[in-house]
């Protein structure tokens, strides 16, 4: 048994990459099972194997004490003089209680669990290895699918997607090879479970870290994404050098570098728009294509605001199905009310009306009271008709000045 033993070794560290040193103290913390339940003993027991040799031995460890209760736990201290002169009260000492037959049965009883734990260290590796590319990208093949998922094969590890995170405007063929995004792995029971996305809003930045050498040195640097994968996306981006146009280095030369993110998503429509700190500025490019007039921040409200858009522009600025506002909010992060400039116009001139309105009203309280609260000697020498005058009141005023001075 010694030699095949130390040739499986050999071949587990060889072929599955898993250290000697594992399966050894597998090995060993199973025979010393095999040993007490074969040989129906429950002493502290020991198993050192030669990893040279390839031999097994199995120690009894037993205690040195001045009065021996258990033999199987204890050696008396006279015993432990007579073995070596330098033993005191409290050591251990190791007897070798290694059964003829011990191979055969320890192998049989140990297979399982050694098996077990080559199987554990396979599973710790594979995590170490993928857990690495957790938030990252990778190339797998697609194996097959099911109602809940599509598997995906990443070499050694088999990736699992979920409905949420398939893009709408594909269809996933096996053999197909596809770039995915680790969303997570986590070392599961069964064995290492890798969960990737097509959908993710960070796919879109690692793509473009591959394709825009300048983002992925962070010359320029992705500062916000909205996406609706499949369908439309937009990216905000700005220079850390101001000699380079962020968004003209991330389209790229007669936009190739866009278009092979566009091309490896399915014809994803992108929208790169430059971020700056200036919120009113950056909401109007969220807004791209649509020209805008006028951003007015909601006084009540400082993640809201108004947006003032050209008559011809304001079905540009929604978008089908309300998508570039929606996706302008969520790149920008402020809630935003969309008006045309017509629109605007009447509200501000309905506002106008209203307060021209009250204005007389306004005006005519601090005249009324005025004589009042002057001085009595001033007030009885001021007409009703006098004060009613110079206001160009009307009549109903002037009636009721005439009842306030009375």
């Amino acid at each position: 048994m010694s030699k095949e033993l130390l040739g499986a070794l050999d071949v587990l560290e060889t072929e599955k990459e898993i250290a000697k040193s594992v399966v050894i103290d597998a090995l060993e913390a199973a025979l010393v099972s095999a040993y007490k339940r074969n040989y129906d003993q429950a002493q502290n027991v020991e198993v050192e194997f030669d990893q040279k040799k390839g031999n097994i031995h199995v120690f009894a460890v037993k205690k040195v004490v001045d009065q021996v209760y258990d033999s199987r736990l204890e050696v008396g201290l006279d015993e432990a003089l007579a073995i070596n002169k330098g033993y005191e009260l409290g050591d251990d000492i190791k007897f070798e209680v290694t059964p003829k037959n011990f191979g055969r049965i320890a192998a049989q009883t140990a297979k399982q669990v050694i098996l077990q734990r080559v199987r554990e260290a396979e599973r710790n590796i594979i995590y170490d290895q993928y857990s690495q590319y957790e938030n990252e990208i990778v190339t797998g093949e697609v194996e097959r699918q099911d109602s809940r998922f599509v598997y995906v094969s990443l070499g050694k590890v088999e990736a699992v997607m979920g409905r949420q995170d398939q893009m709408p405007n594909e269809t996933y063929r096996i053999h197909d090879r596809i770039k995915v995004y680790v969303t997570r792995v986590e070392n599961a029971t069964k064995g290492p479970q890798v969960f990737v996305s097509r959908t993710h809003a960070d796919l879109l930045k690692r793509l473009f870290e591959e394709e825009v050498p300048e983002i992925y040195d962070g010359t320029v640097e992705i500062m916000a994404i909205a996406r609706e994968a499949g369908d439309r996306a937009k990216v905000a981006v700005r220079s850390n050098n101001p000699d380079i146009d962020p968004v003209g280095t991330s389209v790229g030369p007669r936009g190739q570098r866009v278009q092979t993110i566009v091309n490896e998503l399915g014809g994803e429509n992108m929208d790169i728009v430059e971020w700056t700190e200036d919120e009113a500025k950056f909401i109007a490019n969220a807004l791209n294509p649509a020209e805008v007039l006028d951003v007015i921040f909601d006084p009540n409200n400082e993640r809201a605001c108004e947006v003032i858009v050209p008559d011809y522009q304001l079905s540009l600025a929604i978008g089908k199905r309300g998508q570039n506002a929606r996706l302008a909010a969520k790149l920008t992060g402020y809630k935003i009310d969309i008006k045309s400039e017509s629109e605007a116009s009447a509200i501000m001139e309905a506002d106008q009306d209203t307060t021209a309105d009250a204005a007389p009203a306004d005006e005519e309280t601090p005249d009324q009271t005025a004589p009042v609260a002057d001085s009595e000697d001033v007030a009885p020498d001021v007409t009703p008709a006098d004060d009613a005058t110079p206001l160009d009141a009307p009549e109903d005023a002037g009636d009721d000045d005439s009842t306030t001075a009375e």
